[in-house]
């Protein structure tokens, strides 16, 4: 069976590929299109209201058919949503890249401070992830001491369907979104107890949202469980990252998943006061 960082090096070889690798610009080079698109995130971003086609035509100072084109791309990629009327603003996927972009700077910073004081659970692996679209993207870890443990790496990326700490910070997530992306097959399987199919796993989520952590039982690798809880900041009912601990499935007696539950829990709560979540949105550690 695959160890976590062979895990992770398959199931991003195992992507499906749907567009040829482009040549990447030389350093300090521009591309003009993505200039452009960055000017009309500026302009949109900075109006107080929804912004019209002709406003933003107006704004920048480009012609007509290029900023149609920019906008319906921007639209694709959720960066930017077009309303009702035909007036644009920011999009979600906005709000996504200021979380991760958060969870690697605040977030971590705190997740090592704690690690600096204290050493809950030593024998144990420690990770803290941020959510990247259908993946999560390891951001900060200690692993255990264990003679024969899981070993993580920061930077590391796997399905955010299969860990606990992603499902801990899907189940934050809207239904809808979570629901488009099983149905695009942007979530895939670890093992055969991982689960991609929107029904069970937004069971899975709900059961998560409910208890204030998560459950990876085998699904990212044989022989091991892991349990994550969310972190959330102040701006936001989304989670911005998420704690978790991994334990071999052999020791996980009742008493030892108890005390993994309070461990992600309290640390999650710890981090989440830290960033200023309100006290309704930090997680409650059940068992």
């Amino acid at each position: 069976m695959l160890d976590t960082d062979e895990a992770a090096e398959v199931s991003a070889a195992s992507r499906p590929r749907t567009a040829a690798r482009r040549a990447v610009p030389a350093r300090g080079a521009k591309v003009p299109a993505v200039a452009r698109a960055a000017r009309v995130l500026d302009a949109i971003a900075a109006a107080r209201q929804p912004l019209t086609l002709a406003a933003l035509v107006k704004a920048l100072g480009m012609p007509k058919s290029t900023v149609h084109g920019l906008c319906a791309t921007l639209a694709q990629a959720s960066l930017v949503e077009r309303l009702d009327n035909g007036s644009y603003q920011l999009g979600t996927r906005v709000m996504d890249l200021a979380h991760a972009y958060m969870a690697r700077t605040d977030v971590t910073a705190e997740f090592q401070a704690i690690l600096k004081t204290e050493s809950p659970m030593p024998e144990e692996s420690l990770v803290l992830s941020v959510l990247d679209g259908a993946d999560i993207v390891y951001v900060g870890c200690r692993n255990g001491s264990r003679p024969f443990g899981f070993n993580f790496r920061i930077g590391m990326r796997l399905p955010a369907n299969c860990t606990a700490s992603g499902k801990a910070m899907l189940a934050s997530l809207p239904a809808e979104r979570v629901i488009d992306l099983a149905v695009t097959r942007a979530f895939y399987a670890l093992t055969r107890r991982s689960v991609t199919r929107p029904d069970p796993l937004l069971a899975q989520l709900r059961q998560a949202a409910s208890q204030g952590y998560a459950v990876d039982d085998e699904e990212t690798r044989r022989g091991m469980v892991c349990i994550g809880a969310p972190i959330f900041g102040a701006a936001s009912a989304e989670a911005v990252a998420a704690v978790a601990v991994s334990l071999p499935k052999a020791t996980l007696t009742a008493d030892r998943k108890a005390l993994a539950i309070r461990t992600v829990g309290r640390l999650a709560g710890a981090i989440s006061h830290r960033l200023g979540a309100r006290r309704a949105d930090t997680p409650v550690a059940a068992g």
